[in-house]
């Protein structure tokens, strides 16, 4: 193992310039190769987050760092976005394209199965180098995505009694007590598995959704995160450091069933899946500002169209081909069409066409939560600023030939 640690905090990608475009999985960057790497992937810190908080030791990280404001992934979700900054790619590569969507066979299904990624990810292209890897992360989601090429894999909502003796019971999935546990884990594995050259943190945005960002809780939660990511650079004072998220998060006032929307004109779809809808209700009823429509037949495209152009809080209606094109989506995993929502709306099942959502709601998925930090501390052989646009390319560049 290398004297020194990479540590990669992930909340910003990029697209090159000077570098090579296309990431192979047969070169991997000779200055890291002797080096260990950490990622973490703060879910939910977006810019609003960033710039409305306290964070003394990423400040001082950044007084010889690098920071950029880059752009998540369309639809600005979990799923979508983790595993296009752990692949390096877009969602038209790998595959993932929200939380939810409608298999082979029409039936909804949660996207947490490694089965569906389809290009490798960082842990598959280090194992090729005979380094090990490991994923520690708040939702045990992302072990179902991630965990390929990991020798250790670990989540709070399964760990085992040998980690709970360890660090003591995990907090709910509902708190940000969780993230705390999962940070206490990492550097557990920082300090005590020196057999472990890449490390990928990912916590929860339960906290992001439950609180605003000057909000008194939740400057406490983003200062605790900031402290740990001092002390792994205290474990390891030369270690790189690369941080970005997958989205931000914004109250909305209006939810629309696009389904019952639609029956109100006498329009019948197949389904109308909630880009955002995943297992974790509580965080935001499965309510998020991307929906994939699916017709019923083919012709029916244009009339569906304009049923929802007509709909209150619908900003855009793209077909499957534009959604690809403008947004680098997987055209077989979005429906035949992407419905957009407007800064206040956001789309899930409910009892009736609409409904207003209290002042604390606050949930993603849109085109208003793309904006996320970026940060890389301690490294060297940096490509050009330039090259830093999208979260997803936040350690493409380790695998690419300058």
């Amino acid at each position: 193992m290398g004297k020194k640690i990479i540590l990669f905090a992930v909340f910003i990608t990029c697209c090159g310039t000077s570098f090579s475009q296309d990431a192979t999985d047969s070169y991997f960057h000779k200055y890291y190769r002797d080096k260990r790497i950490v990622v973490i992937m703060f879910d939910g810190f977006g810019t609003s987050y960033f710039k409305n908080s306290f964070h003394p030791n990423i400040d001082r990280l950044l007084k010889t760092g690098m920071y950029k404001e880059v752009s998540g992934l369309t639809p600005s979700v979990t799923n979508c976005n983790n595993v296009s900054i752990c692949t390096g790619t877009f969602p038209e590569q790998n595959g993932i394209t929200g939380n939810s969507f409608l298999d082979e066979n029409g039936h909804e299904e949660y996207m947490e199965d490694s089965n569906l990624v389809l290009t490798p990810n960082l842990f598959q292209k280090l194992k090729k180098y005979n380094k090990n890897s490991a994923l520690v992360s708040s939702k045990k989601k992302t072990l179902g995505l991630l965990s390929p090429g990991t020798t250790i894999a670990l989540s709070p909502e399964t760990a085992g009694e040998e980690w709970i003796k360890l660090l003591g019971k995990p907090s709910s999935i509902y708190s940000a007590g969780i993230n705390y546990w999962t940070m206490e884990a990492a550097l557990y594995i920082l300090q005590n598995r020196k057999d472990i050259s890449c490390l990928y943190i990912h916590t929860t945005d339960y906290p992001m959704h439950t609180w605003a960002p000057a909000d008194s809780n939740s400057l406490k939660h983003i200062a605790e995160i900031d402290r740990y990511i001092g002390v792994i650079n205290q474990v390891a004072p030369d270690a790189m450091i690369l941080i970005t998220a997958d989205h931000d998060v914004n109250h909305k006032s209006h939810c629309v069933d696009l389904e019952k929307s639609l029956e109100k004109q006498g329009v019948k779809v197949k389904i109308a899946i909630s880009a955002e809808r995943d297992k974790y209700l509580v965080h935001h009823r499965g309510f998020g500002g991307v929906s994939f429509v699916y017709l019923n037949k083919k012709e029916d495209a244009i009339m569906v169209k304009q049923a929802l152009e007509r709909i209150k809080g619908v900003k855009a209606v793209l077909t499957s081909k534009e959604a690809v094109k403008q947004y680098h989506l997987l055209e077989s995993r979005i429906g035949d069409l992407v419905v957009f929502a407007d800064a206040n709306t956001v789309f899930g099942n409910l009892d009736s066409p609409e409904e207003a959502l209290p002042e604390t709601y606050r949930t993603h998925g849109s085109e208003y939560e793309l904006k996320v930090p970026l940060m890389i501390f301690n490294a060297v052989k940096l490509p050009p600023s330039s090259y830093f646009m999208y979260n997803k390319d936040l350690v493409r560049w380790l695998f690419e030939k300058p």
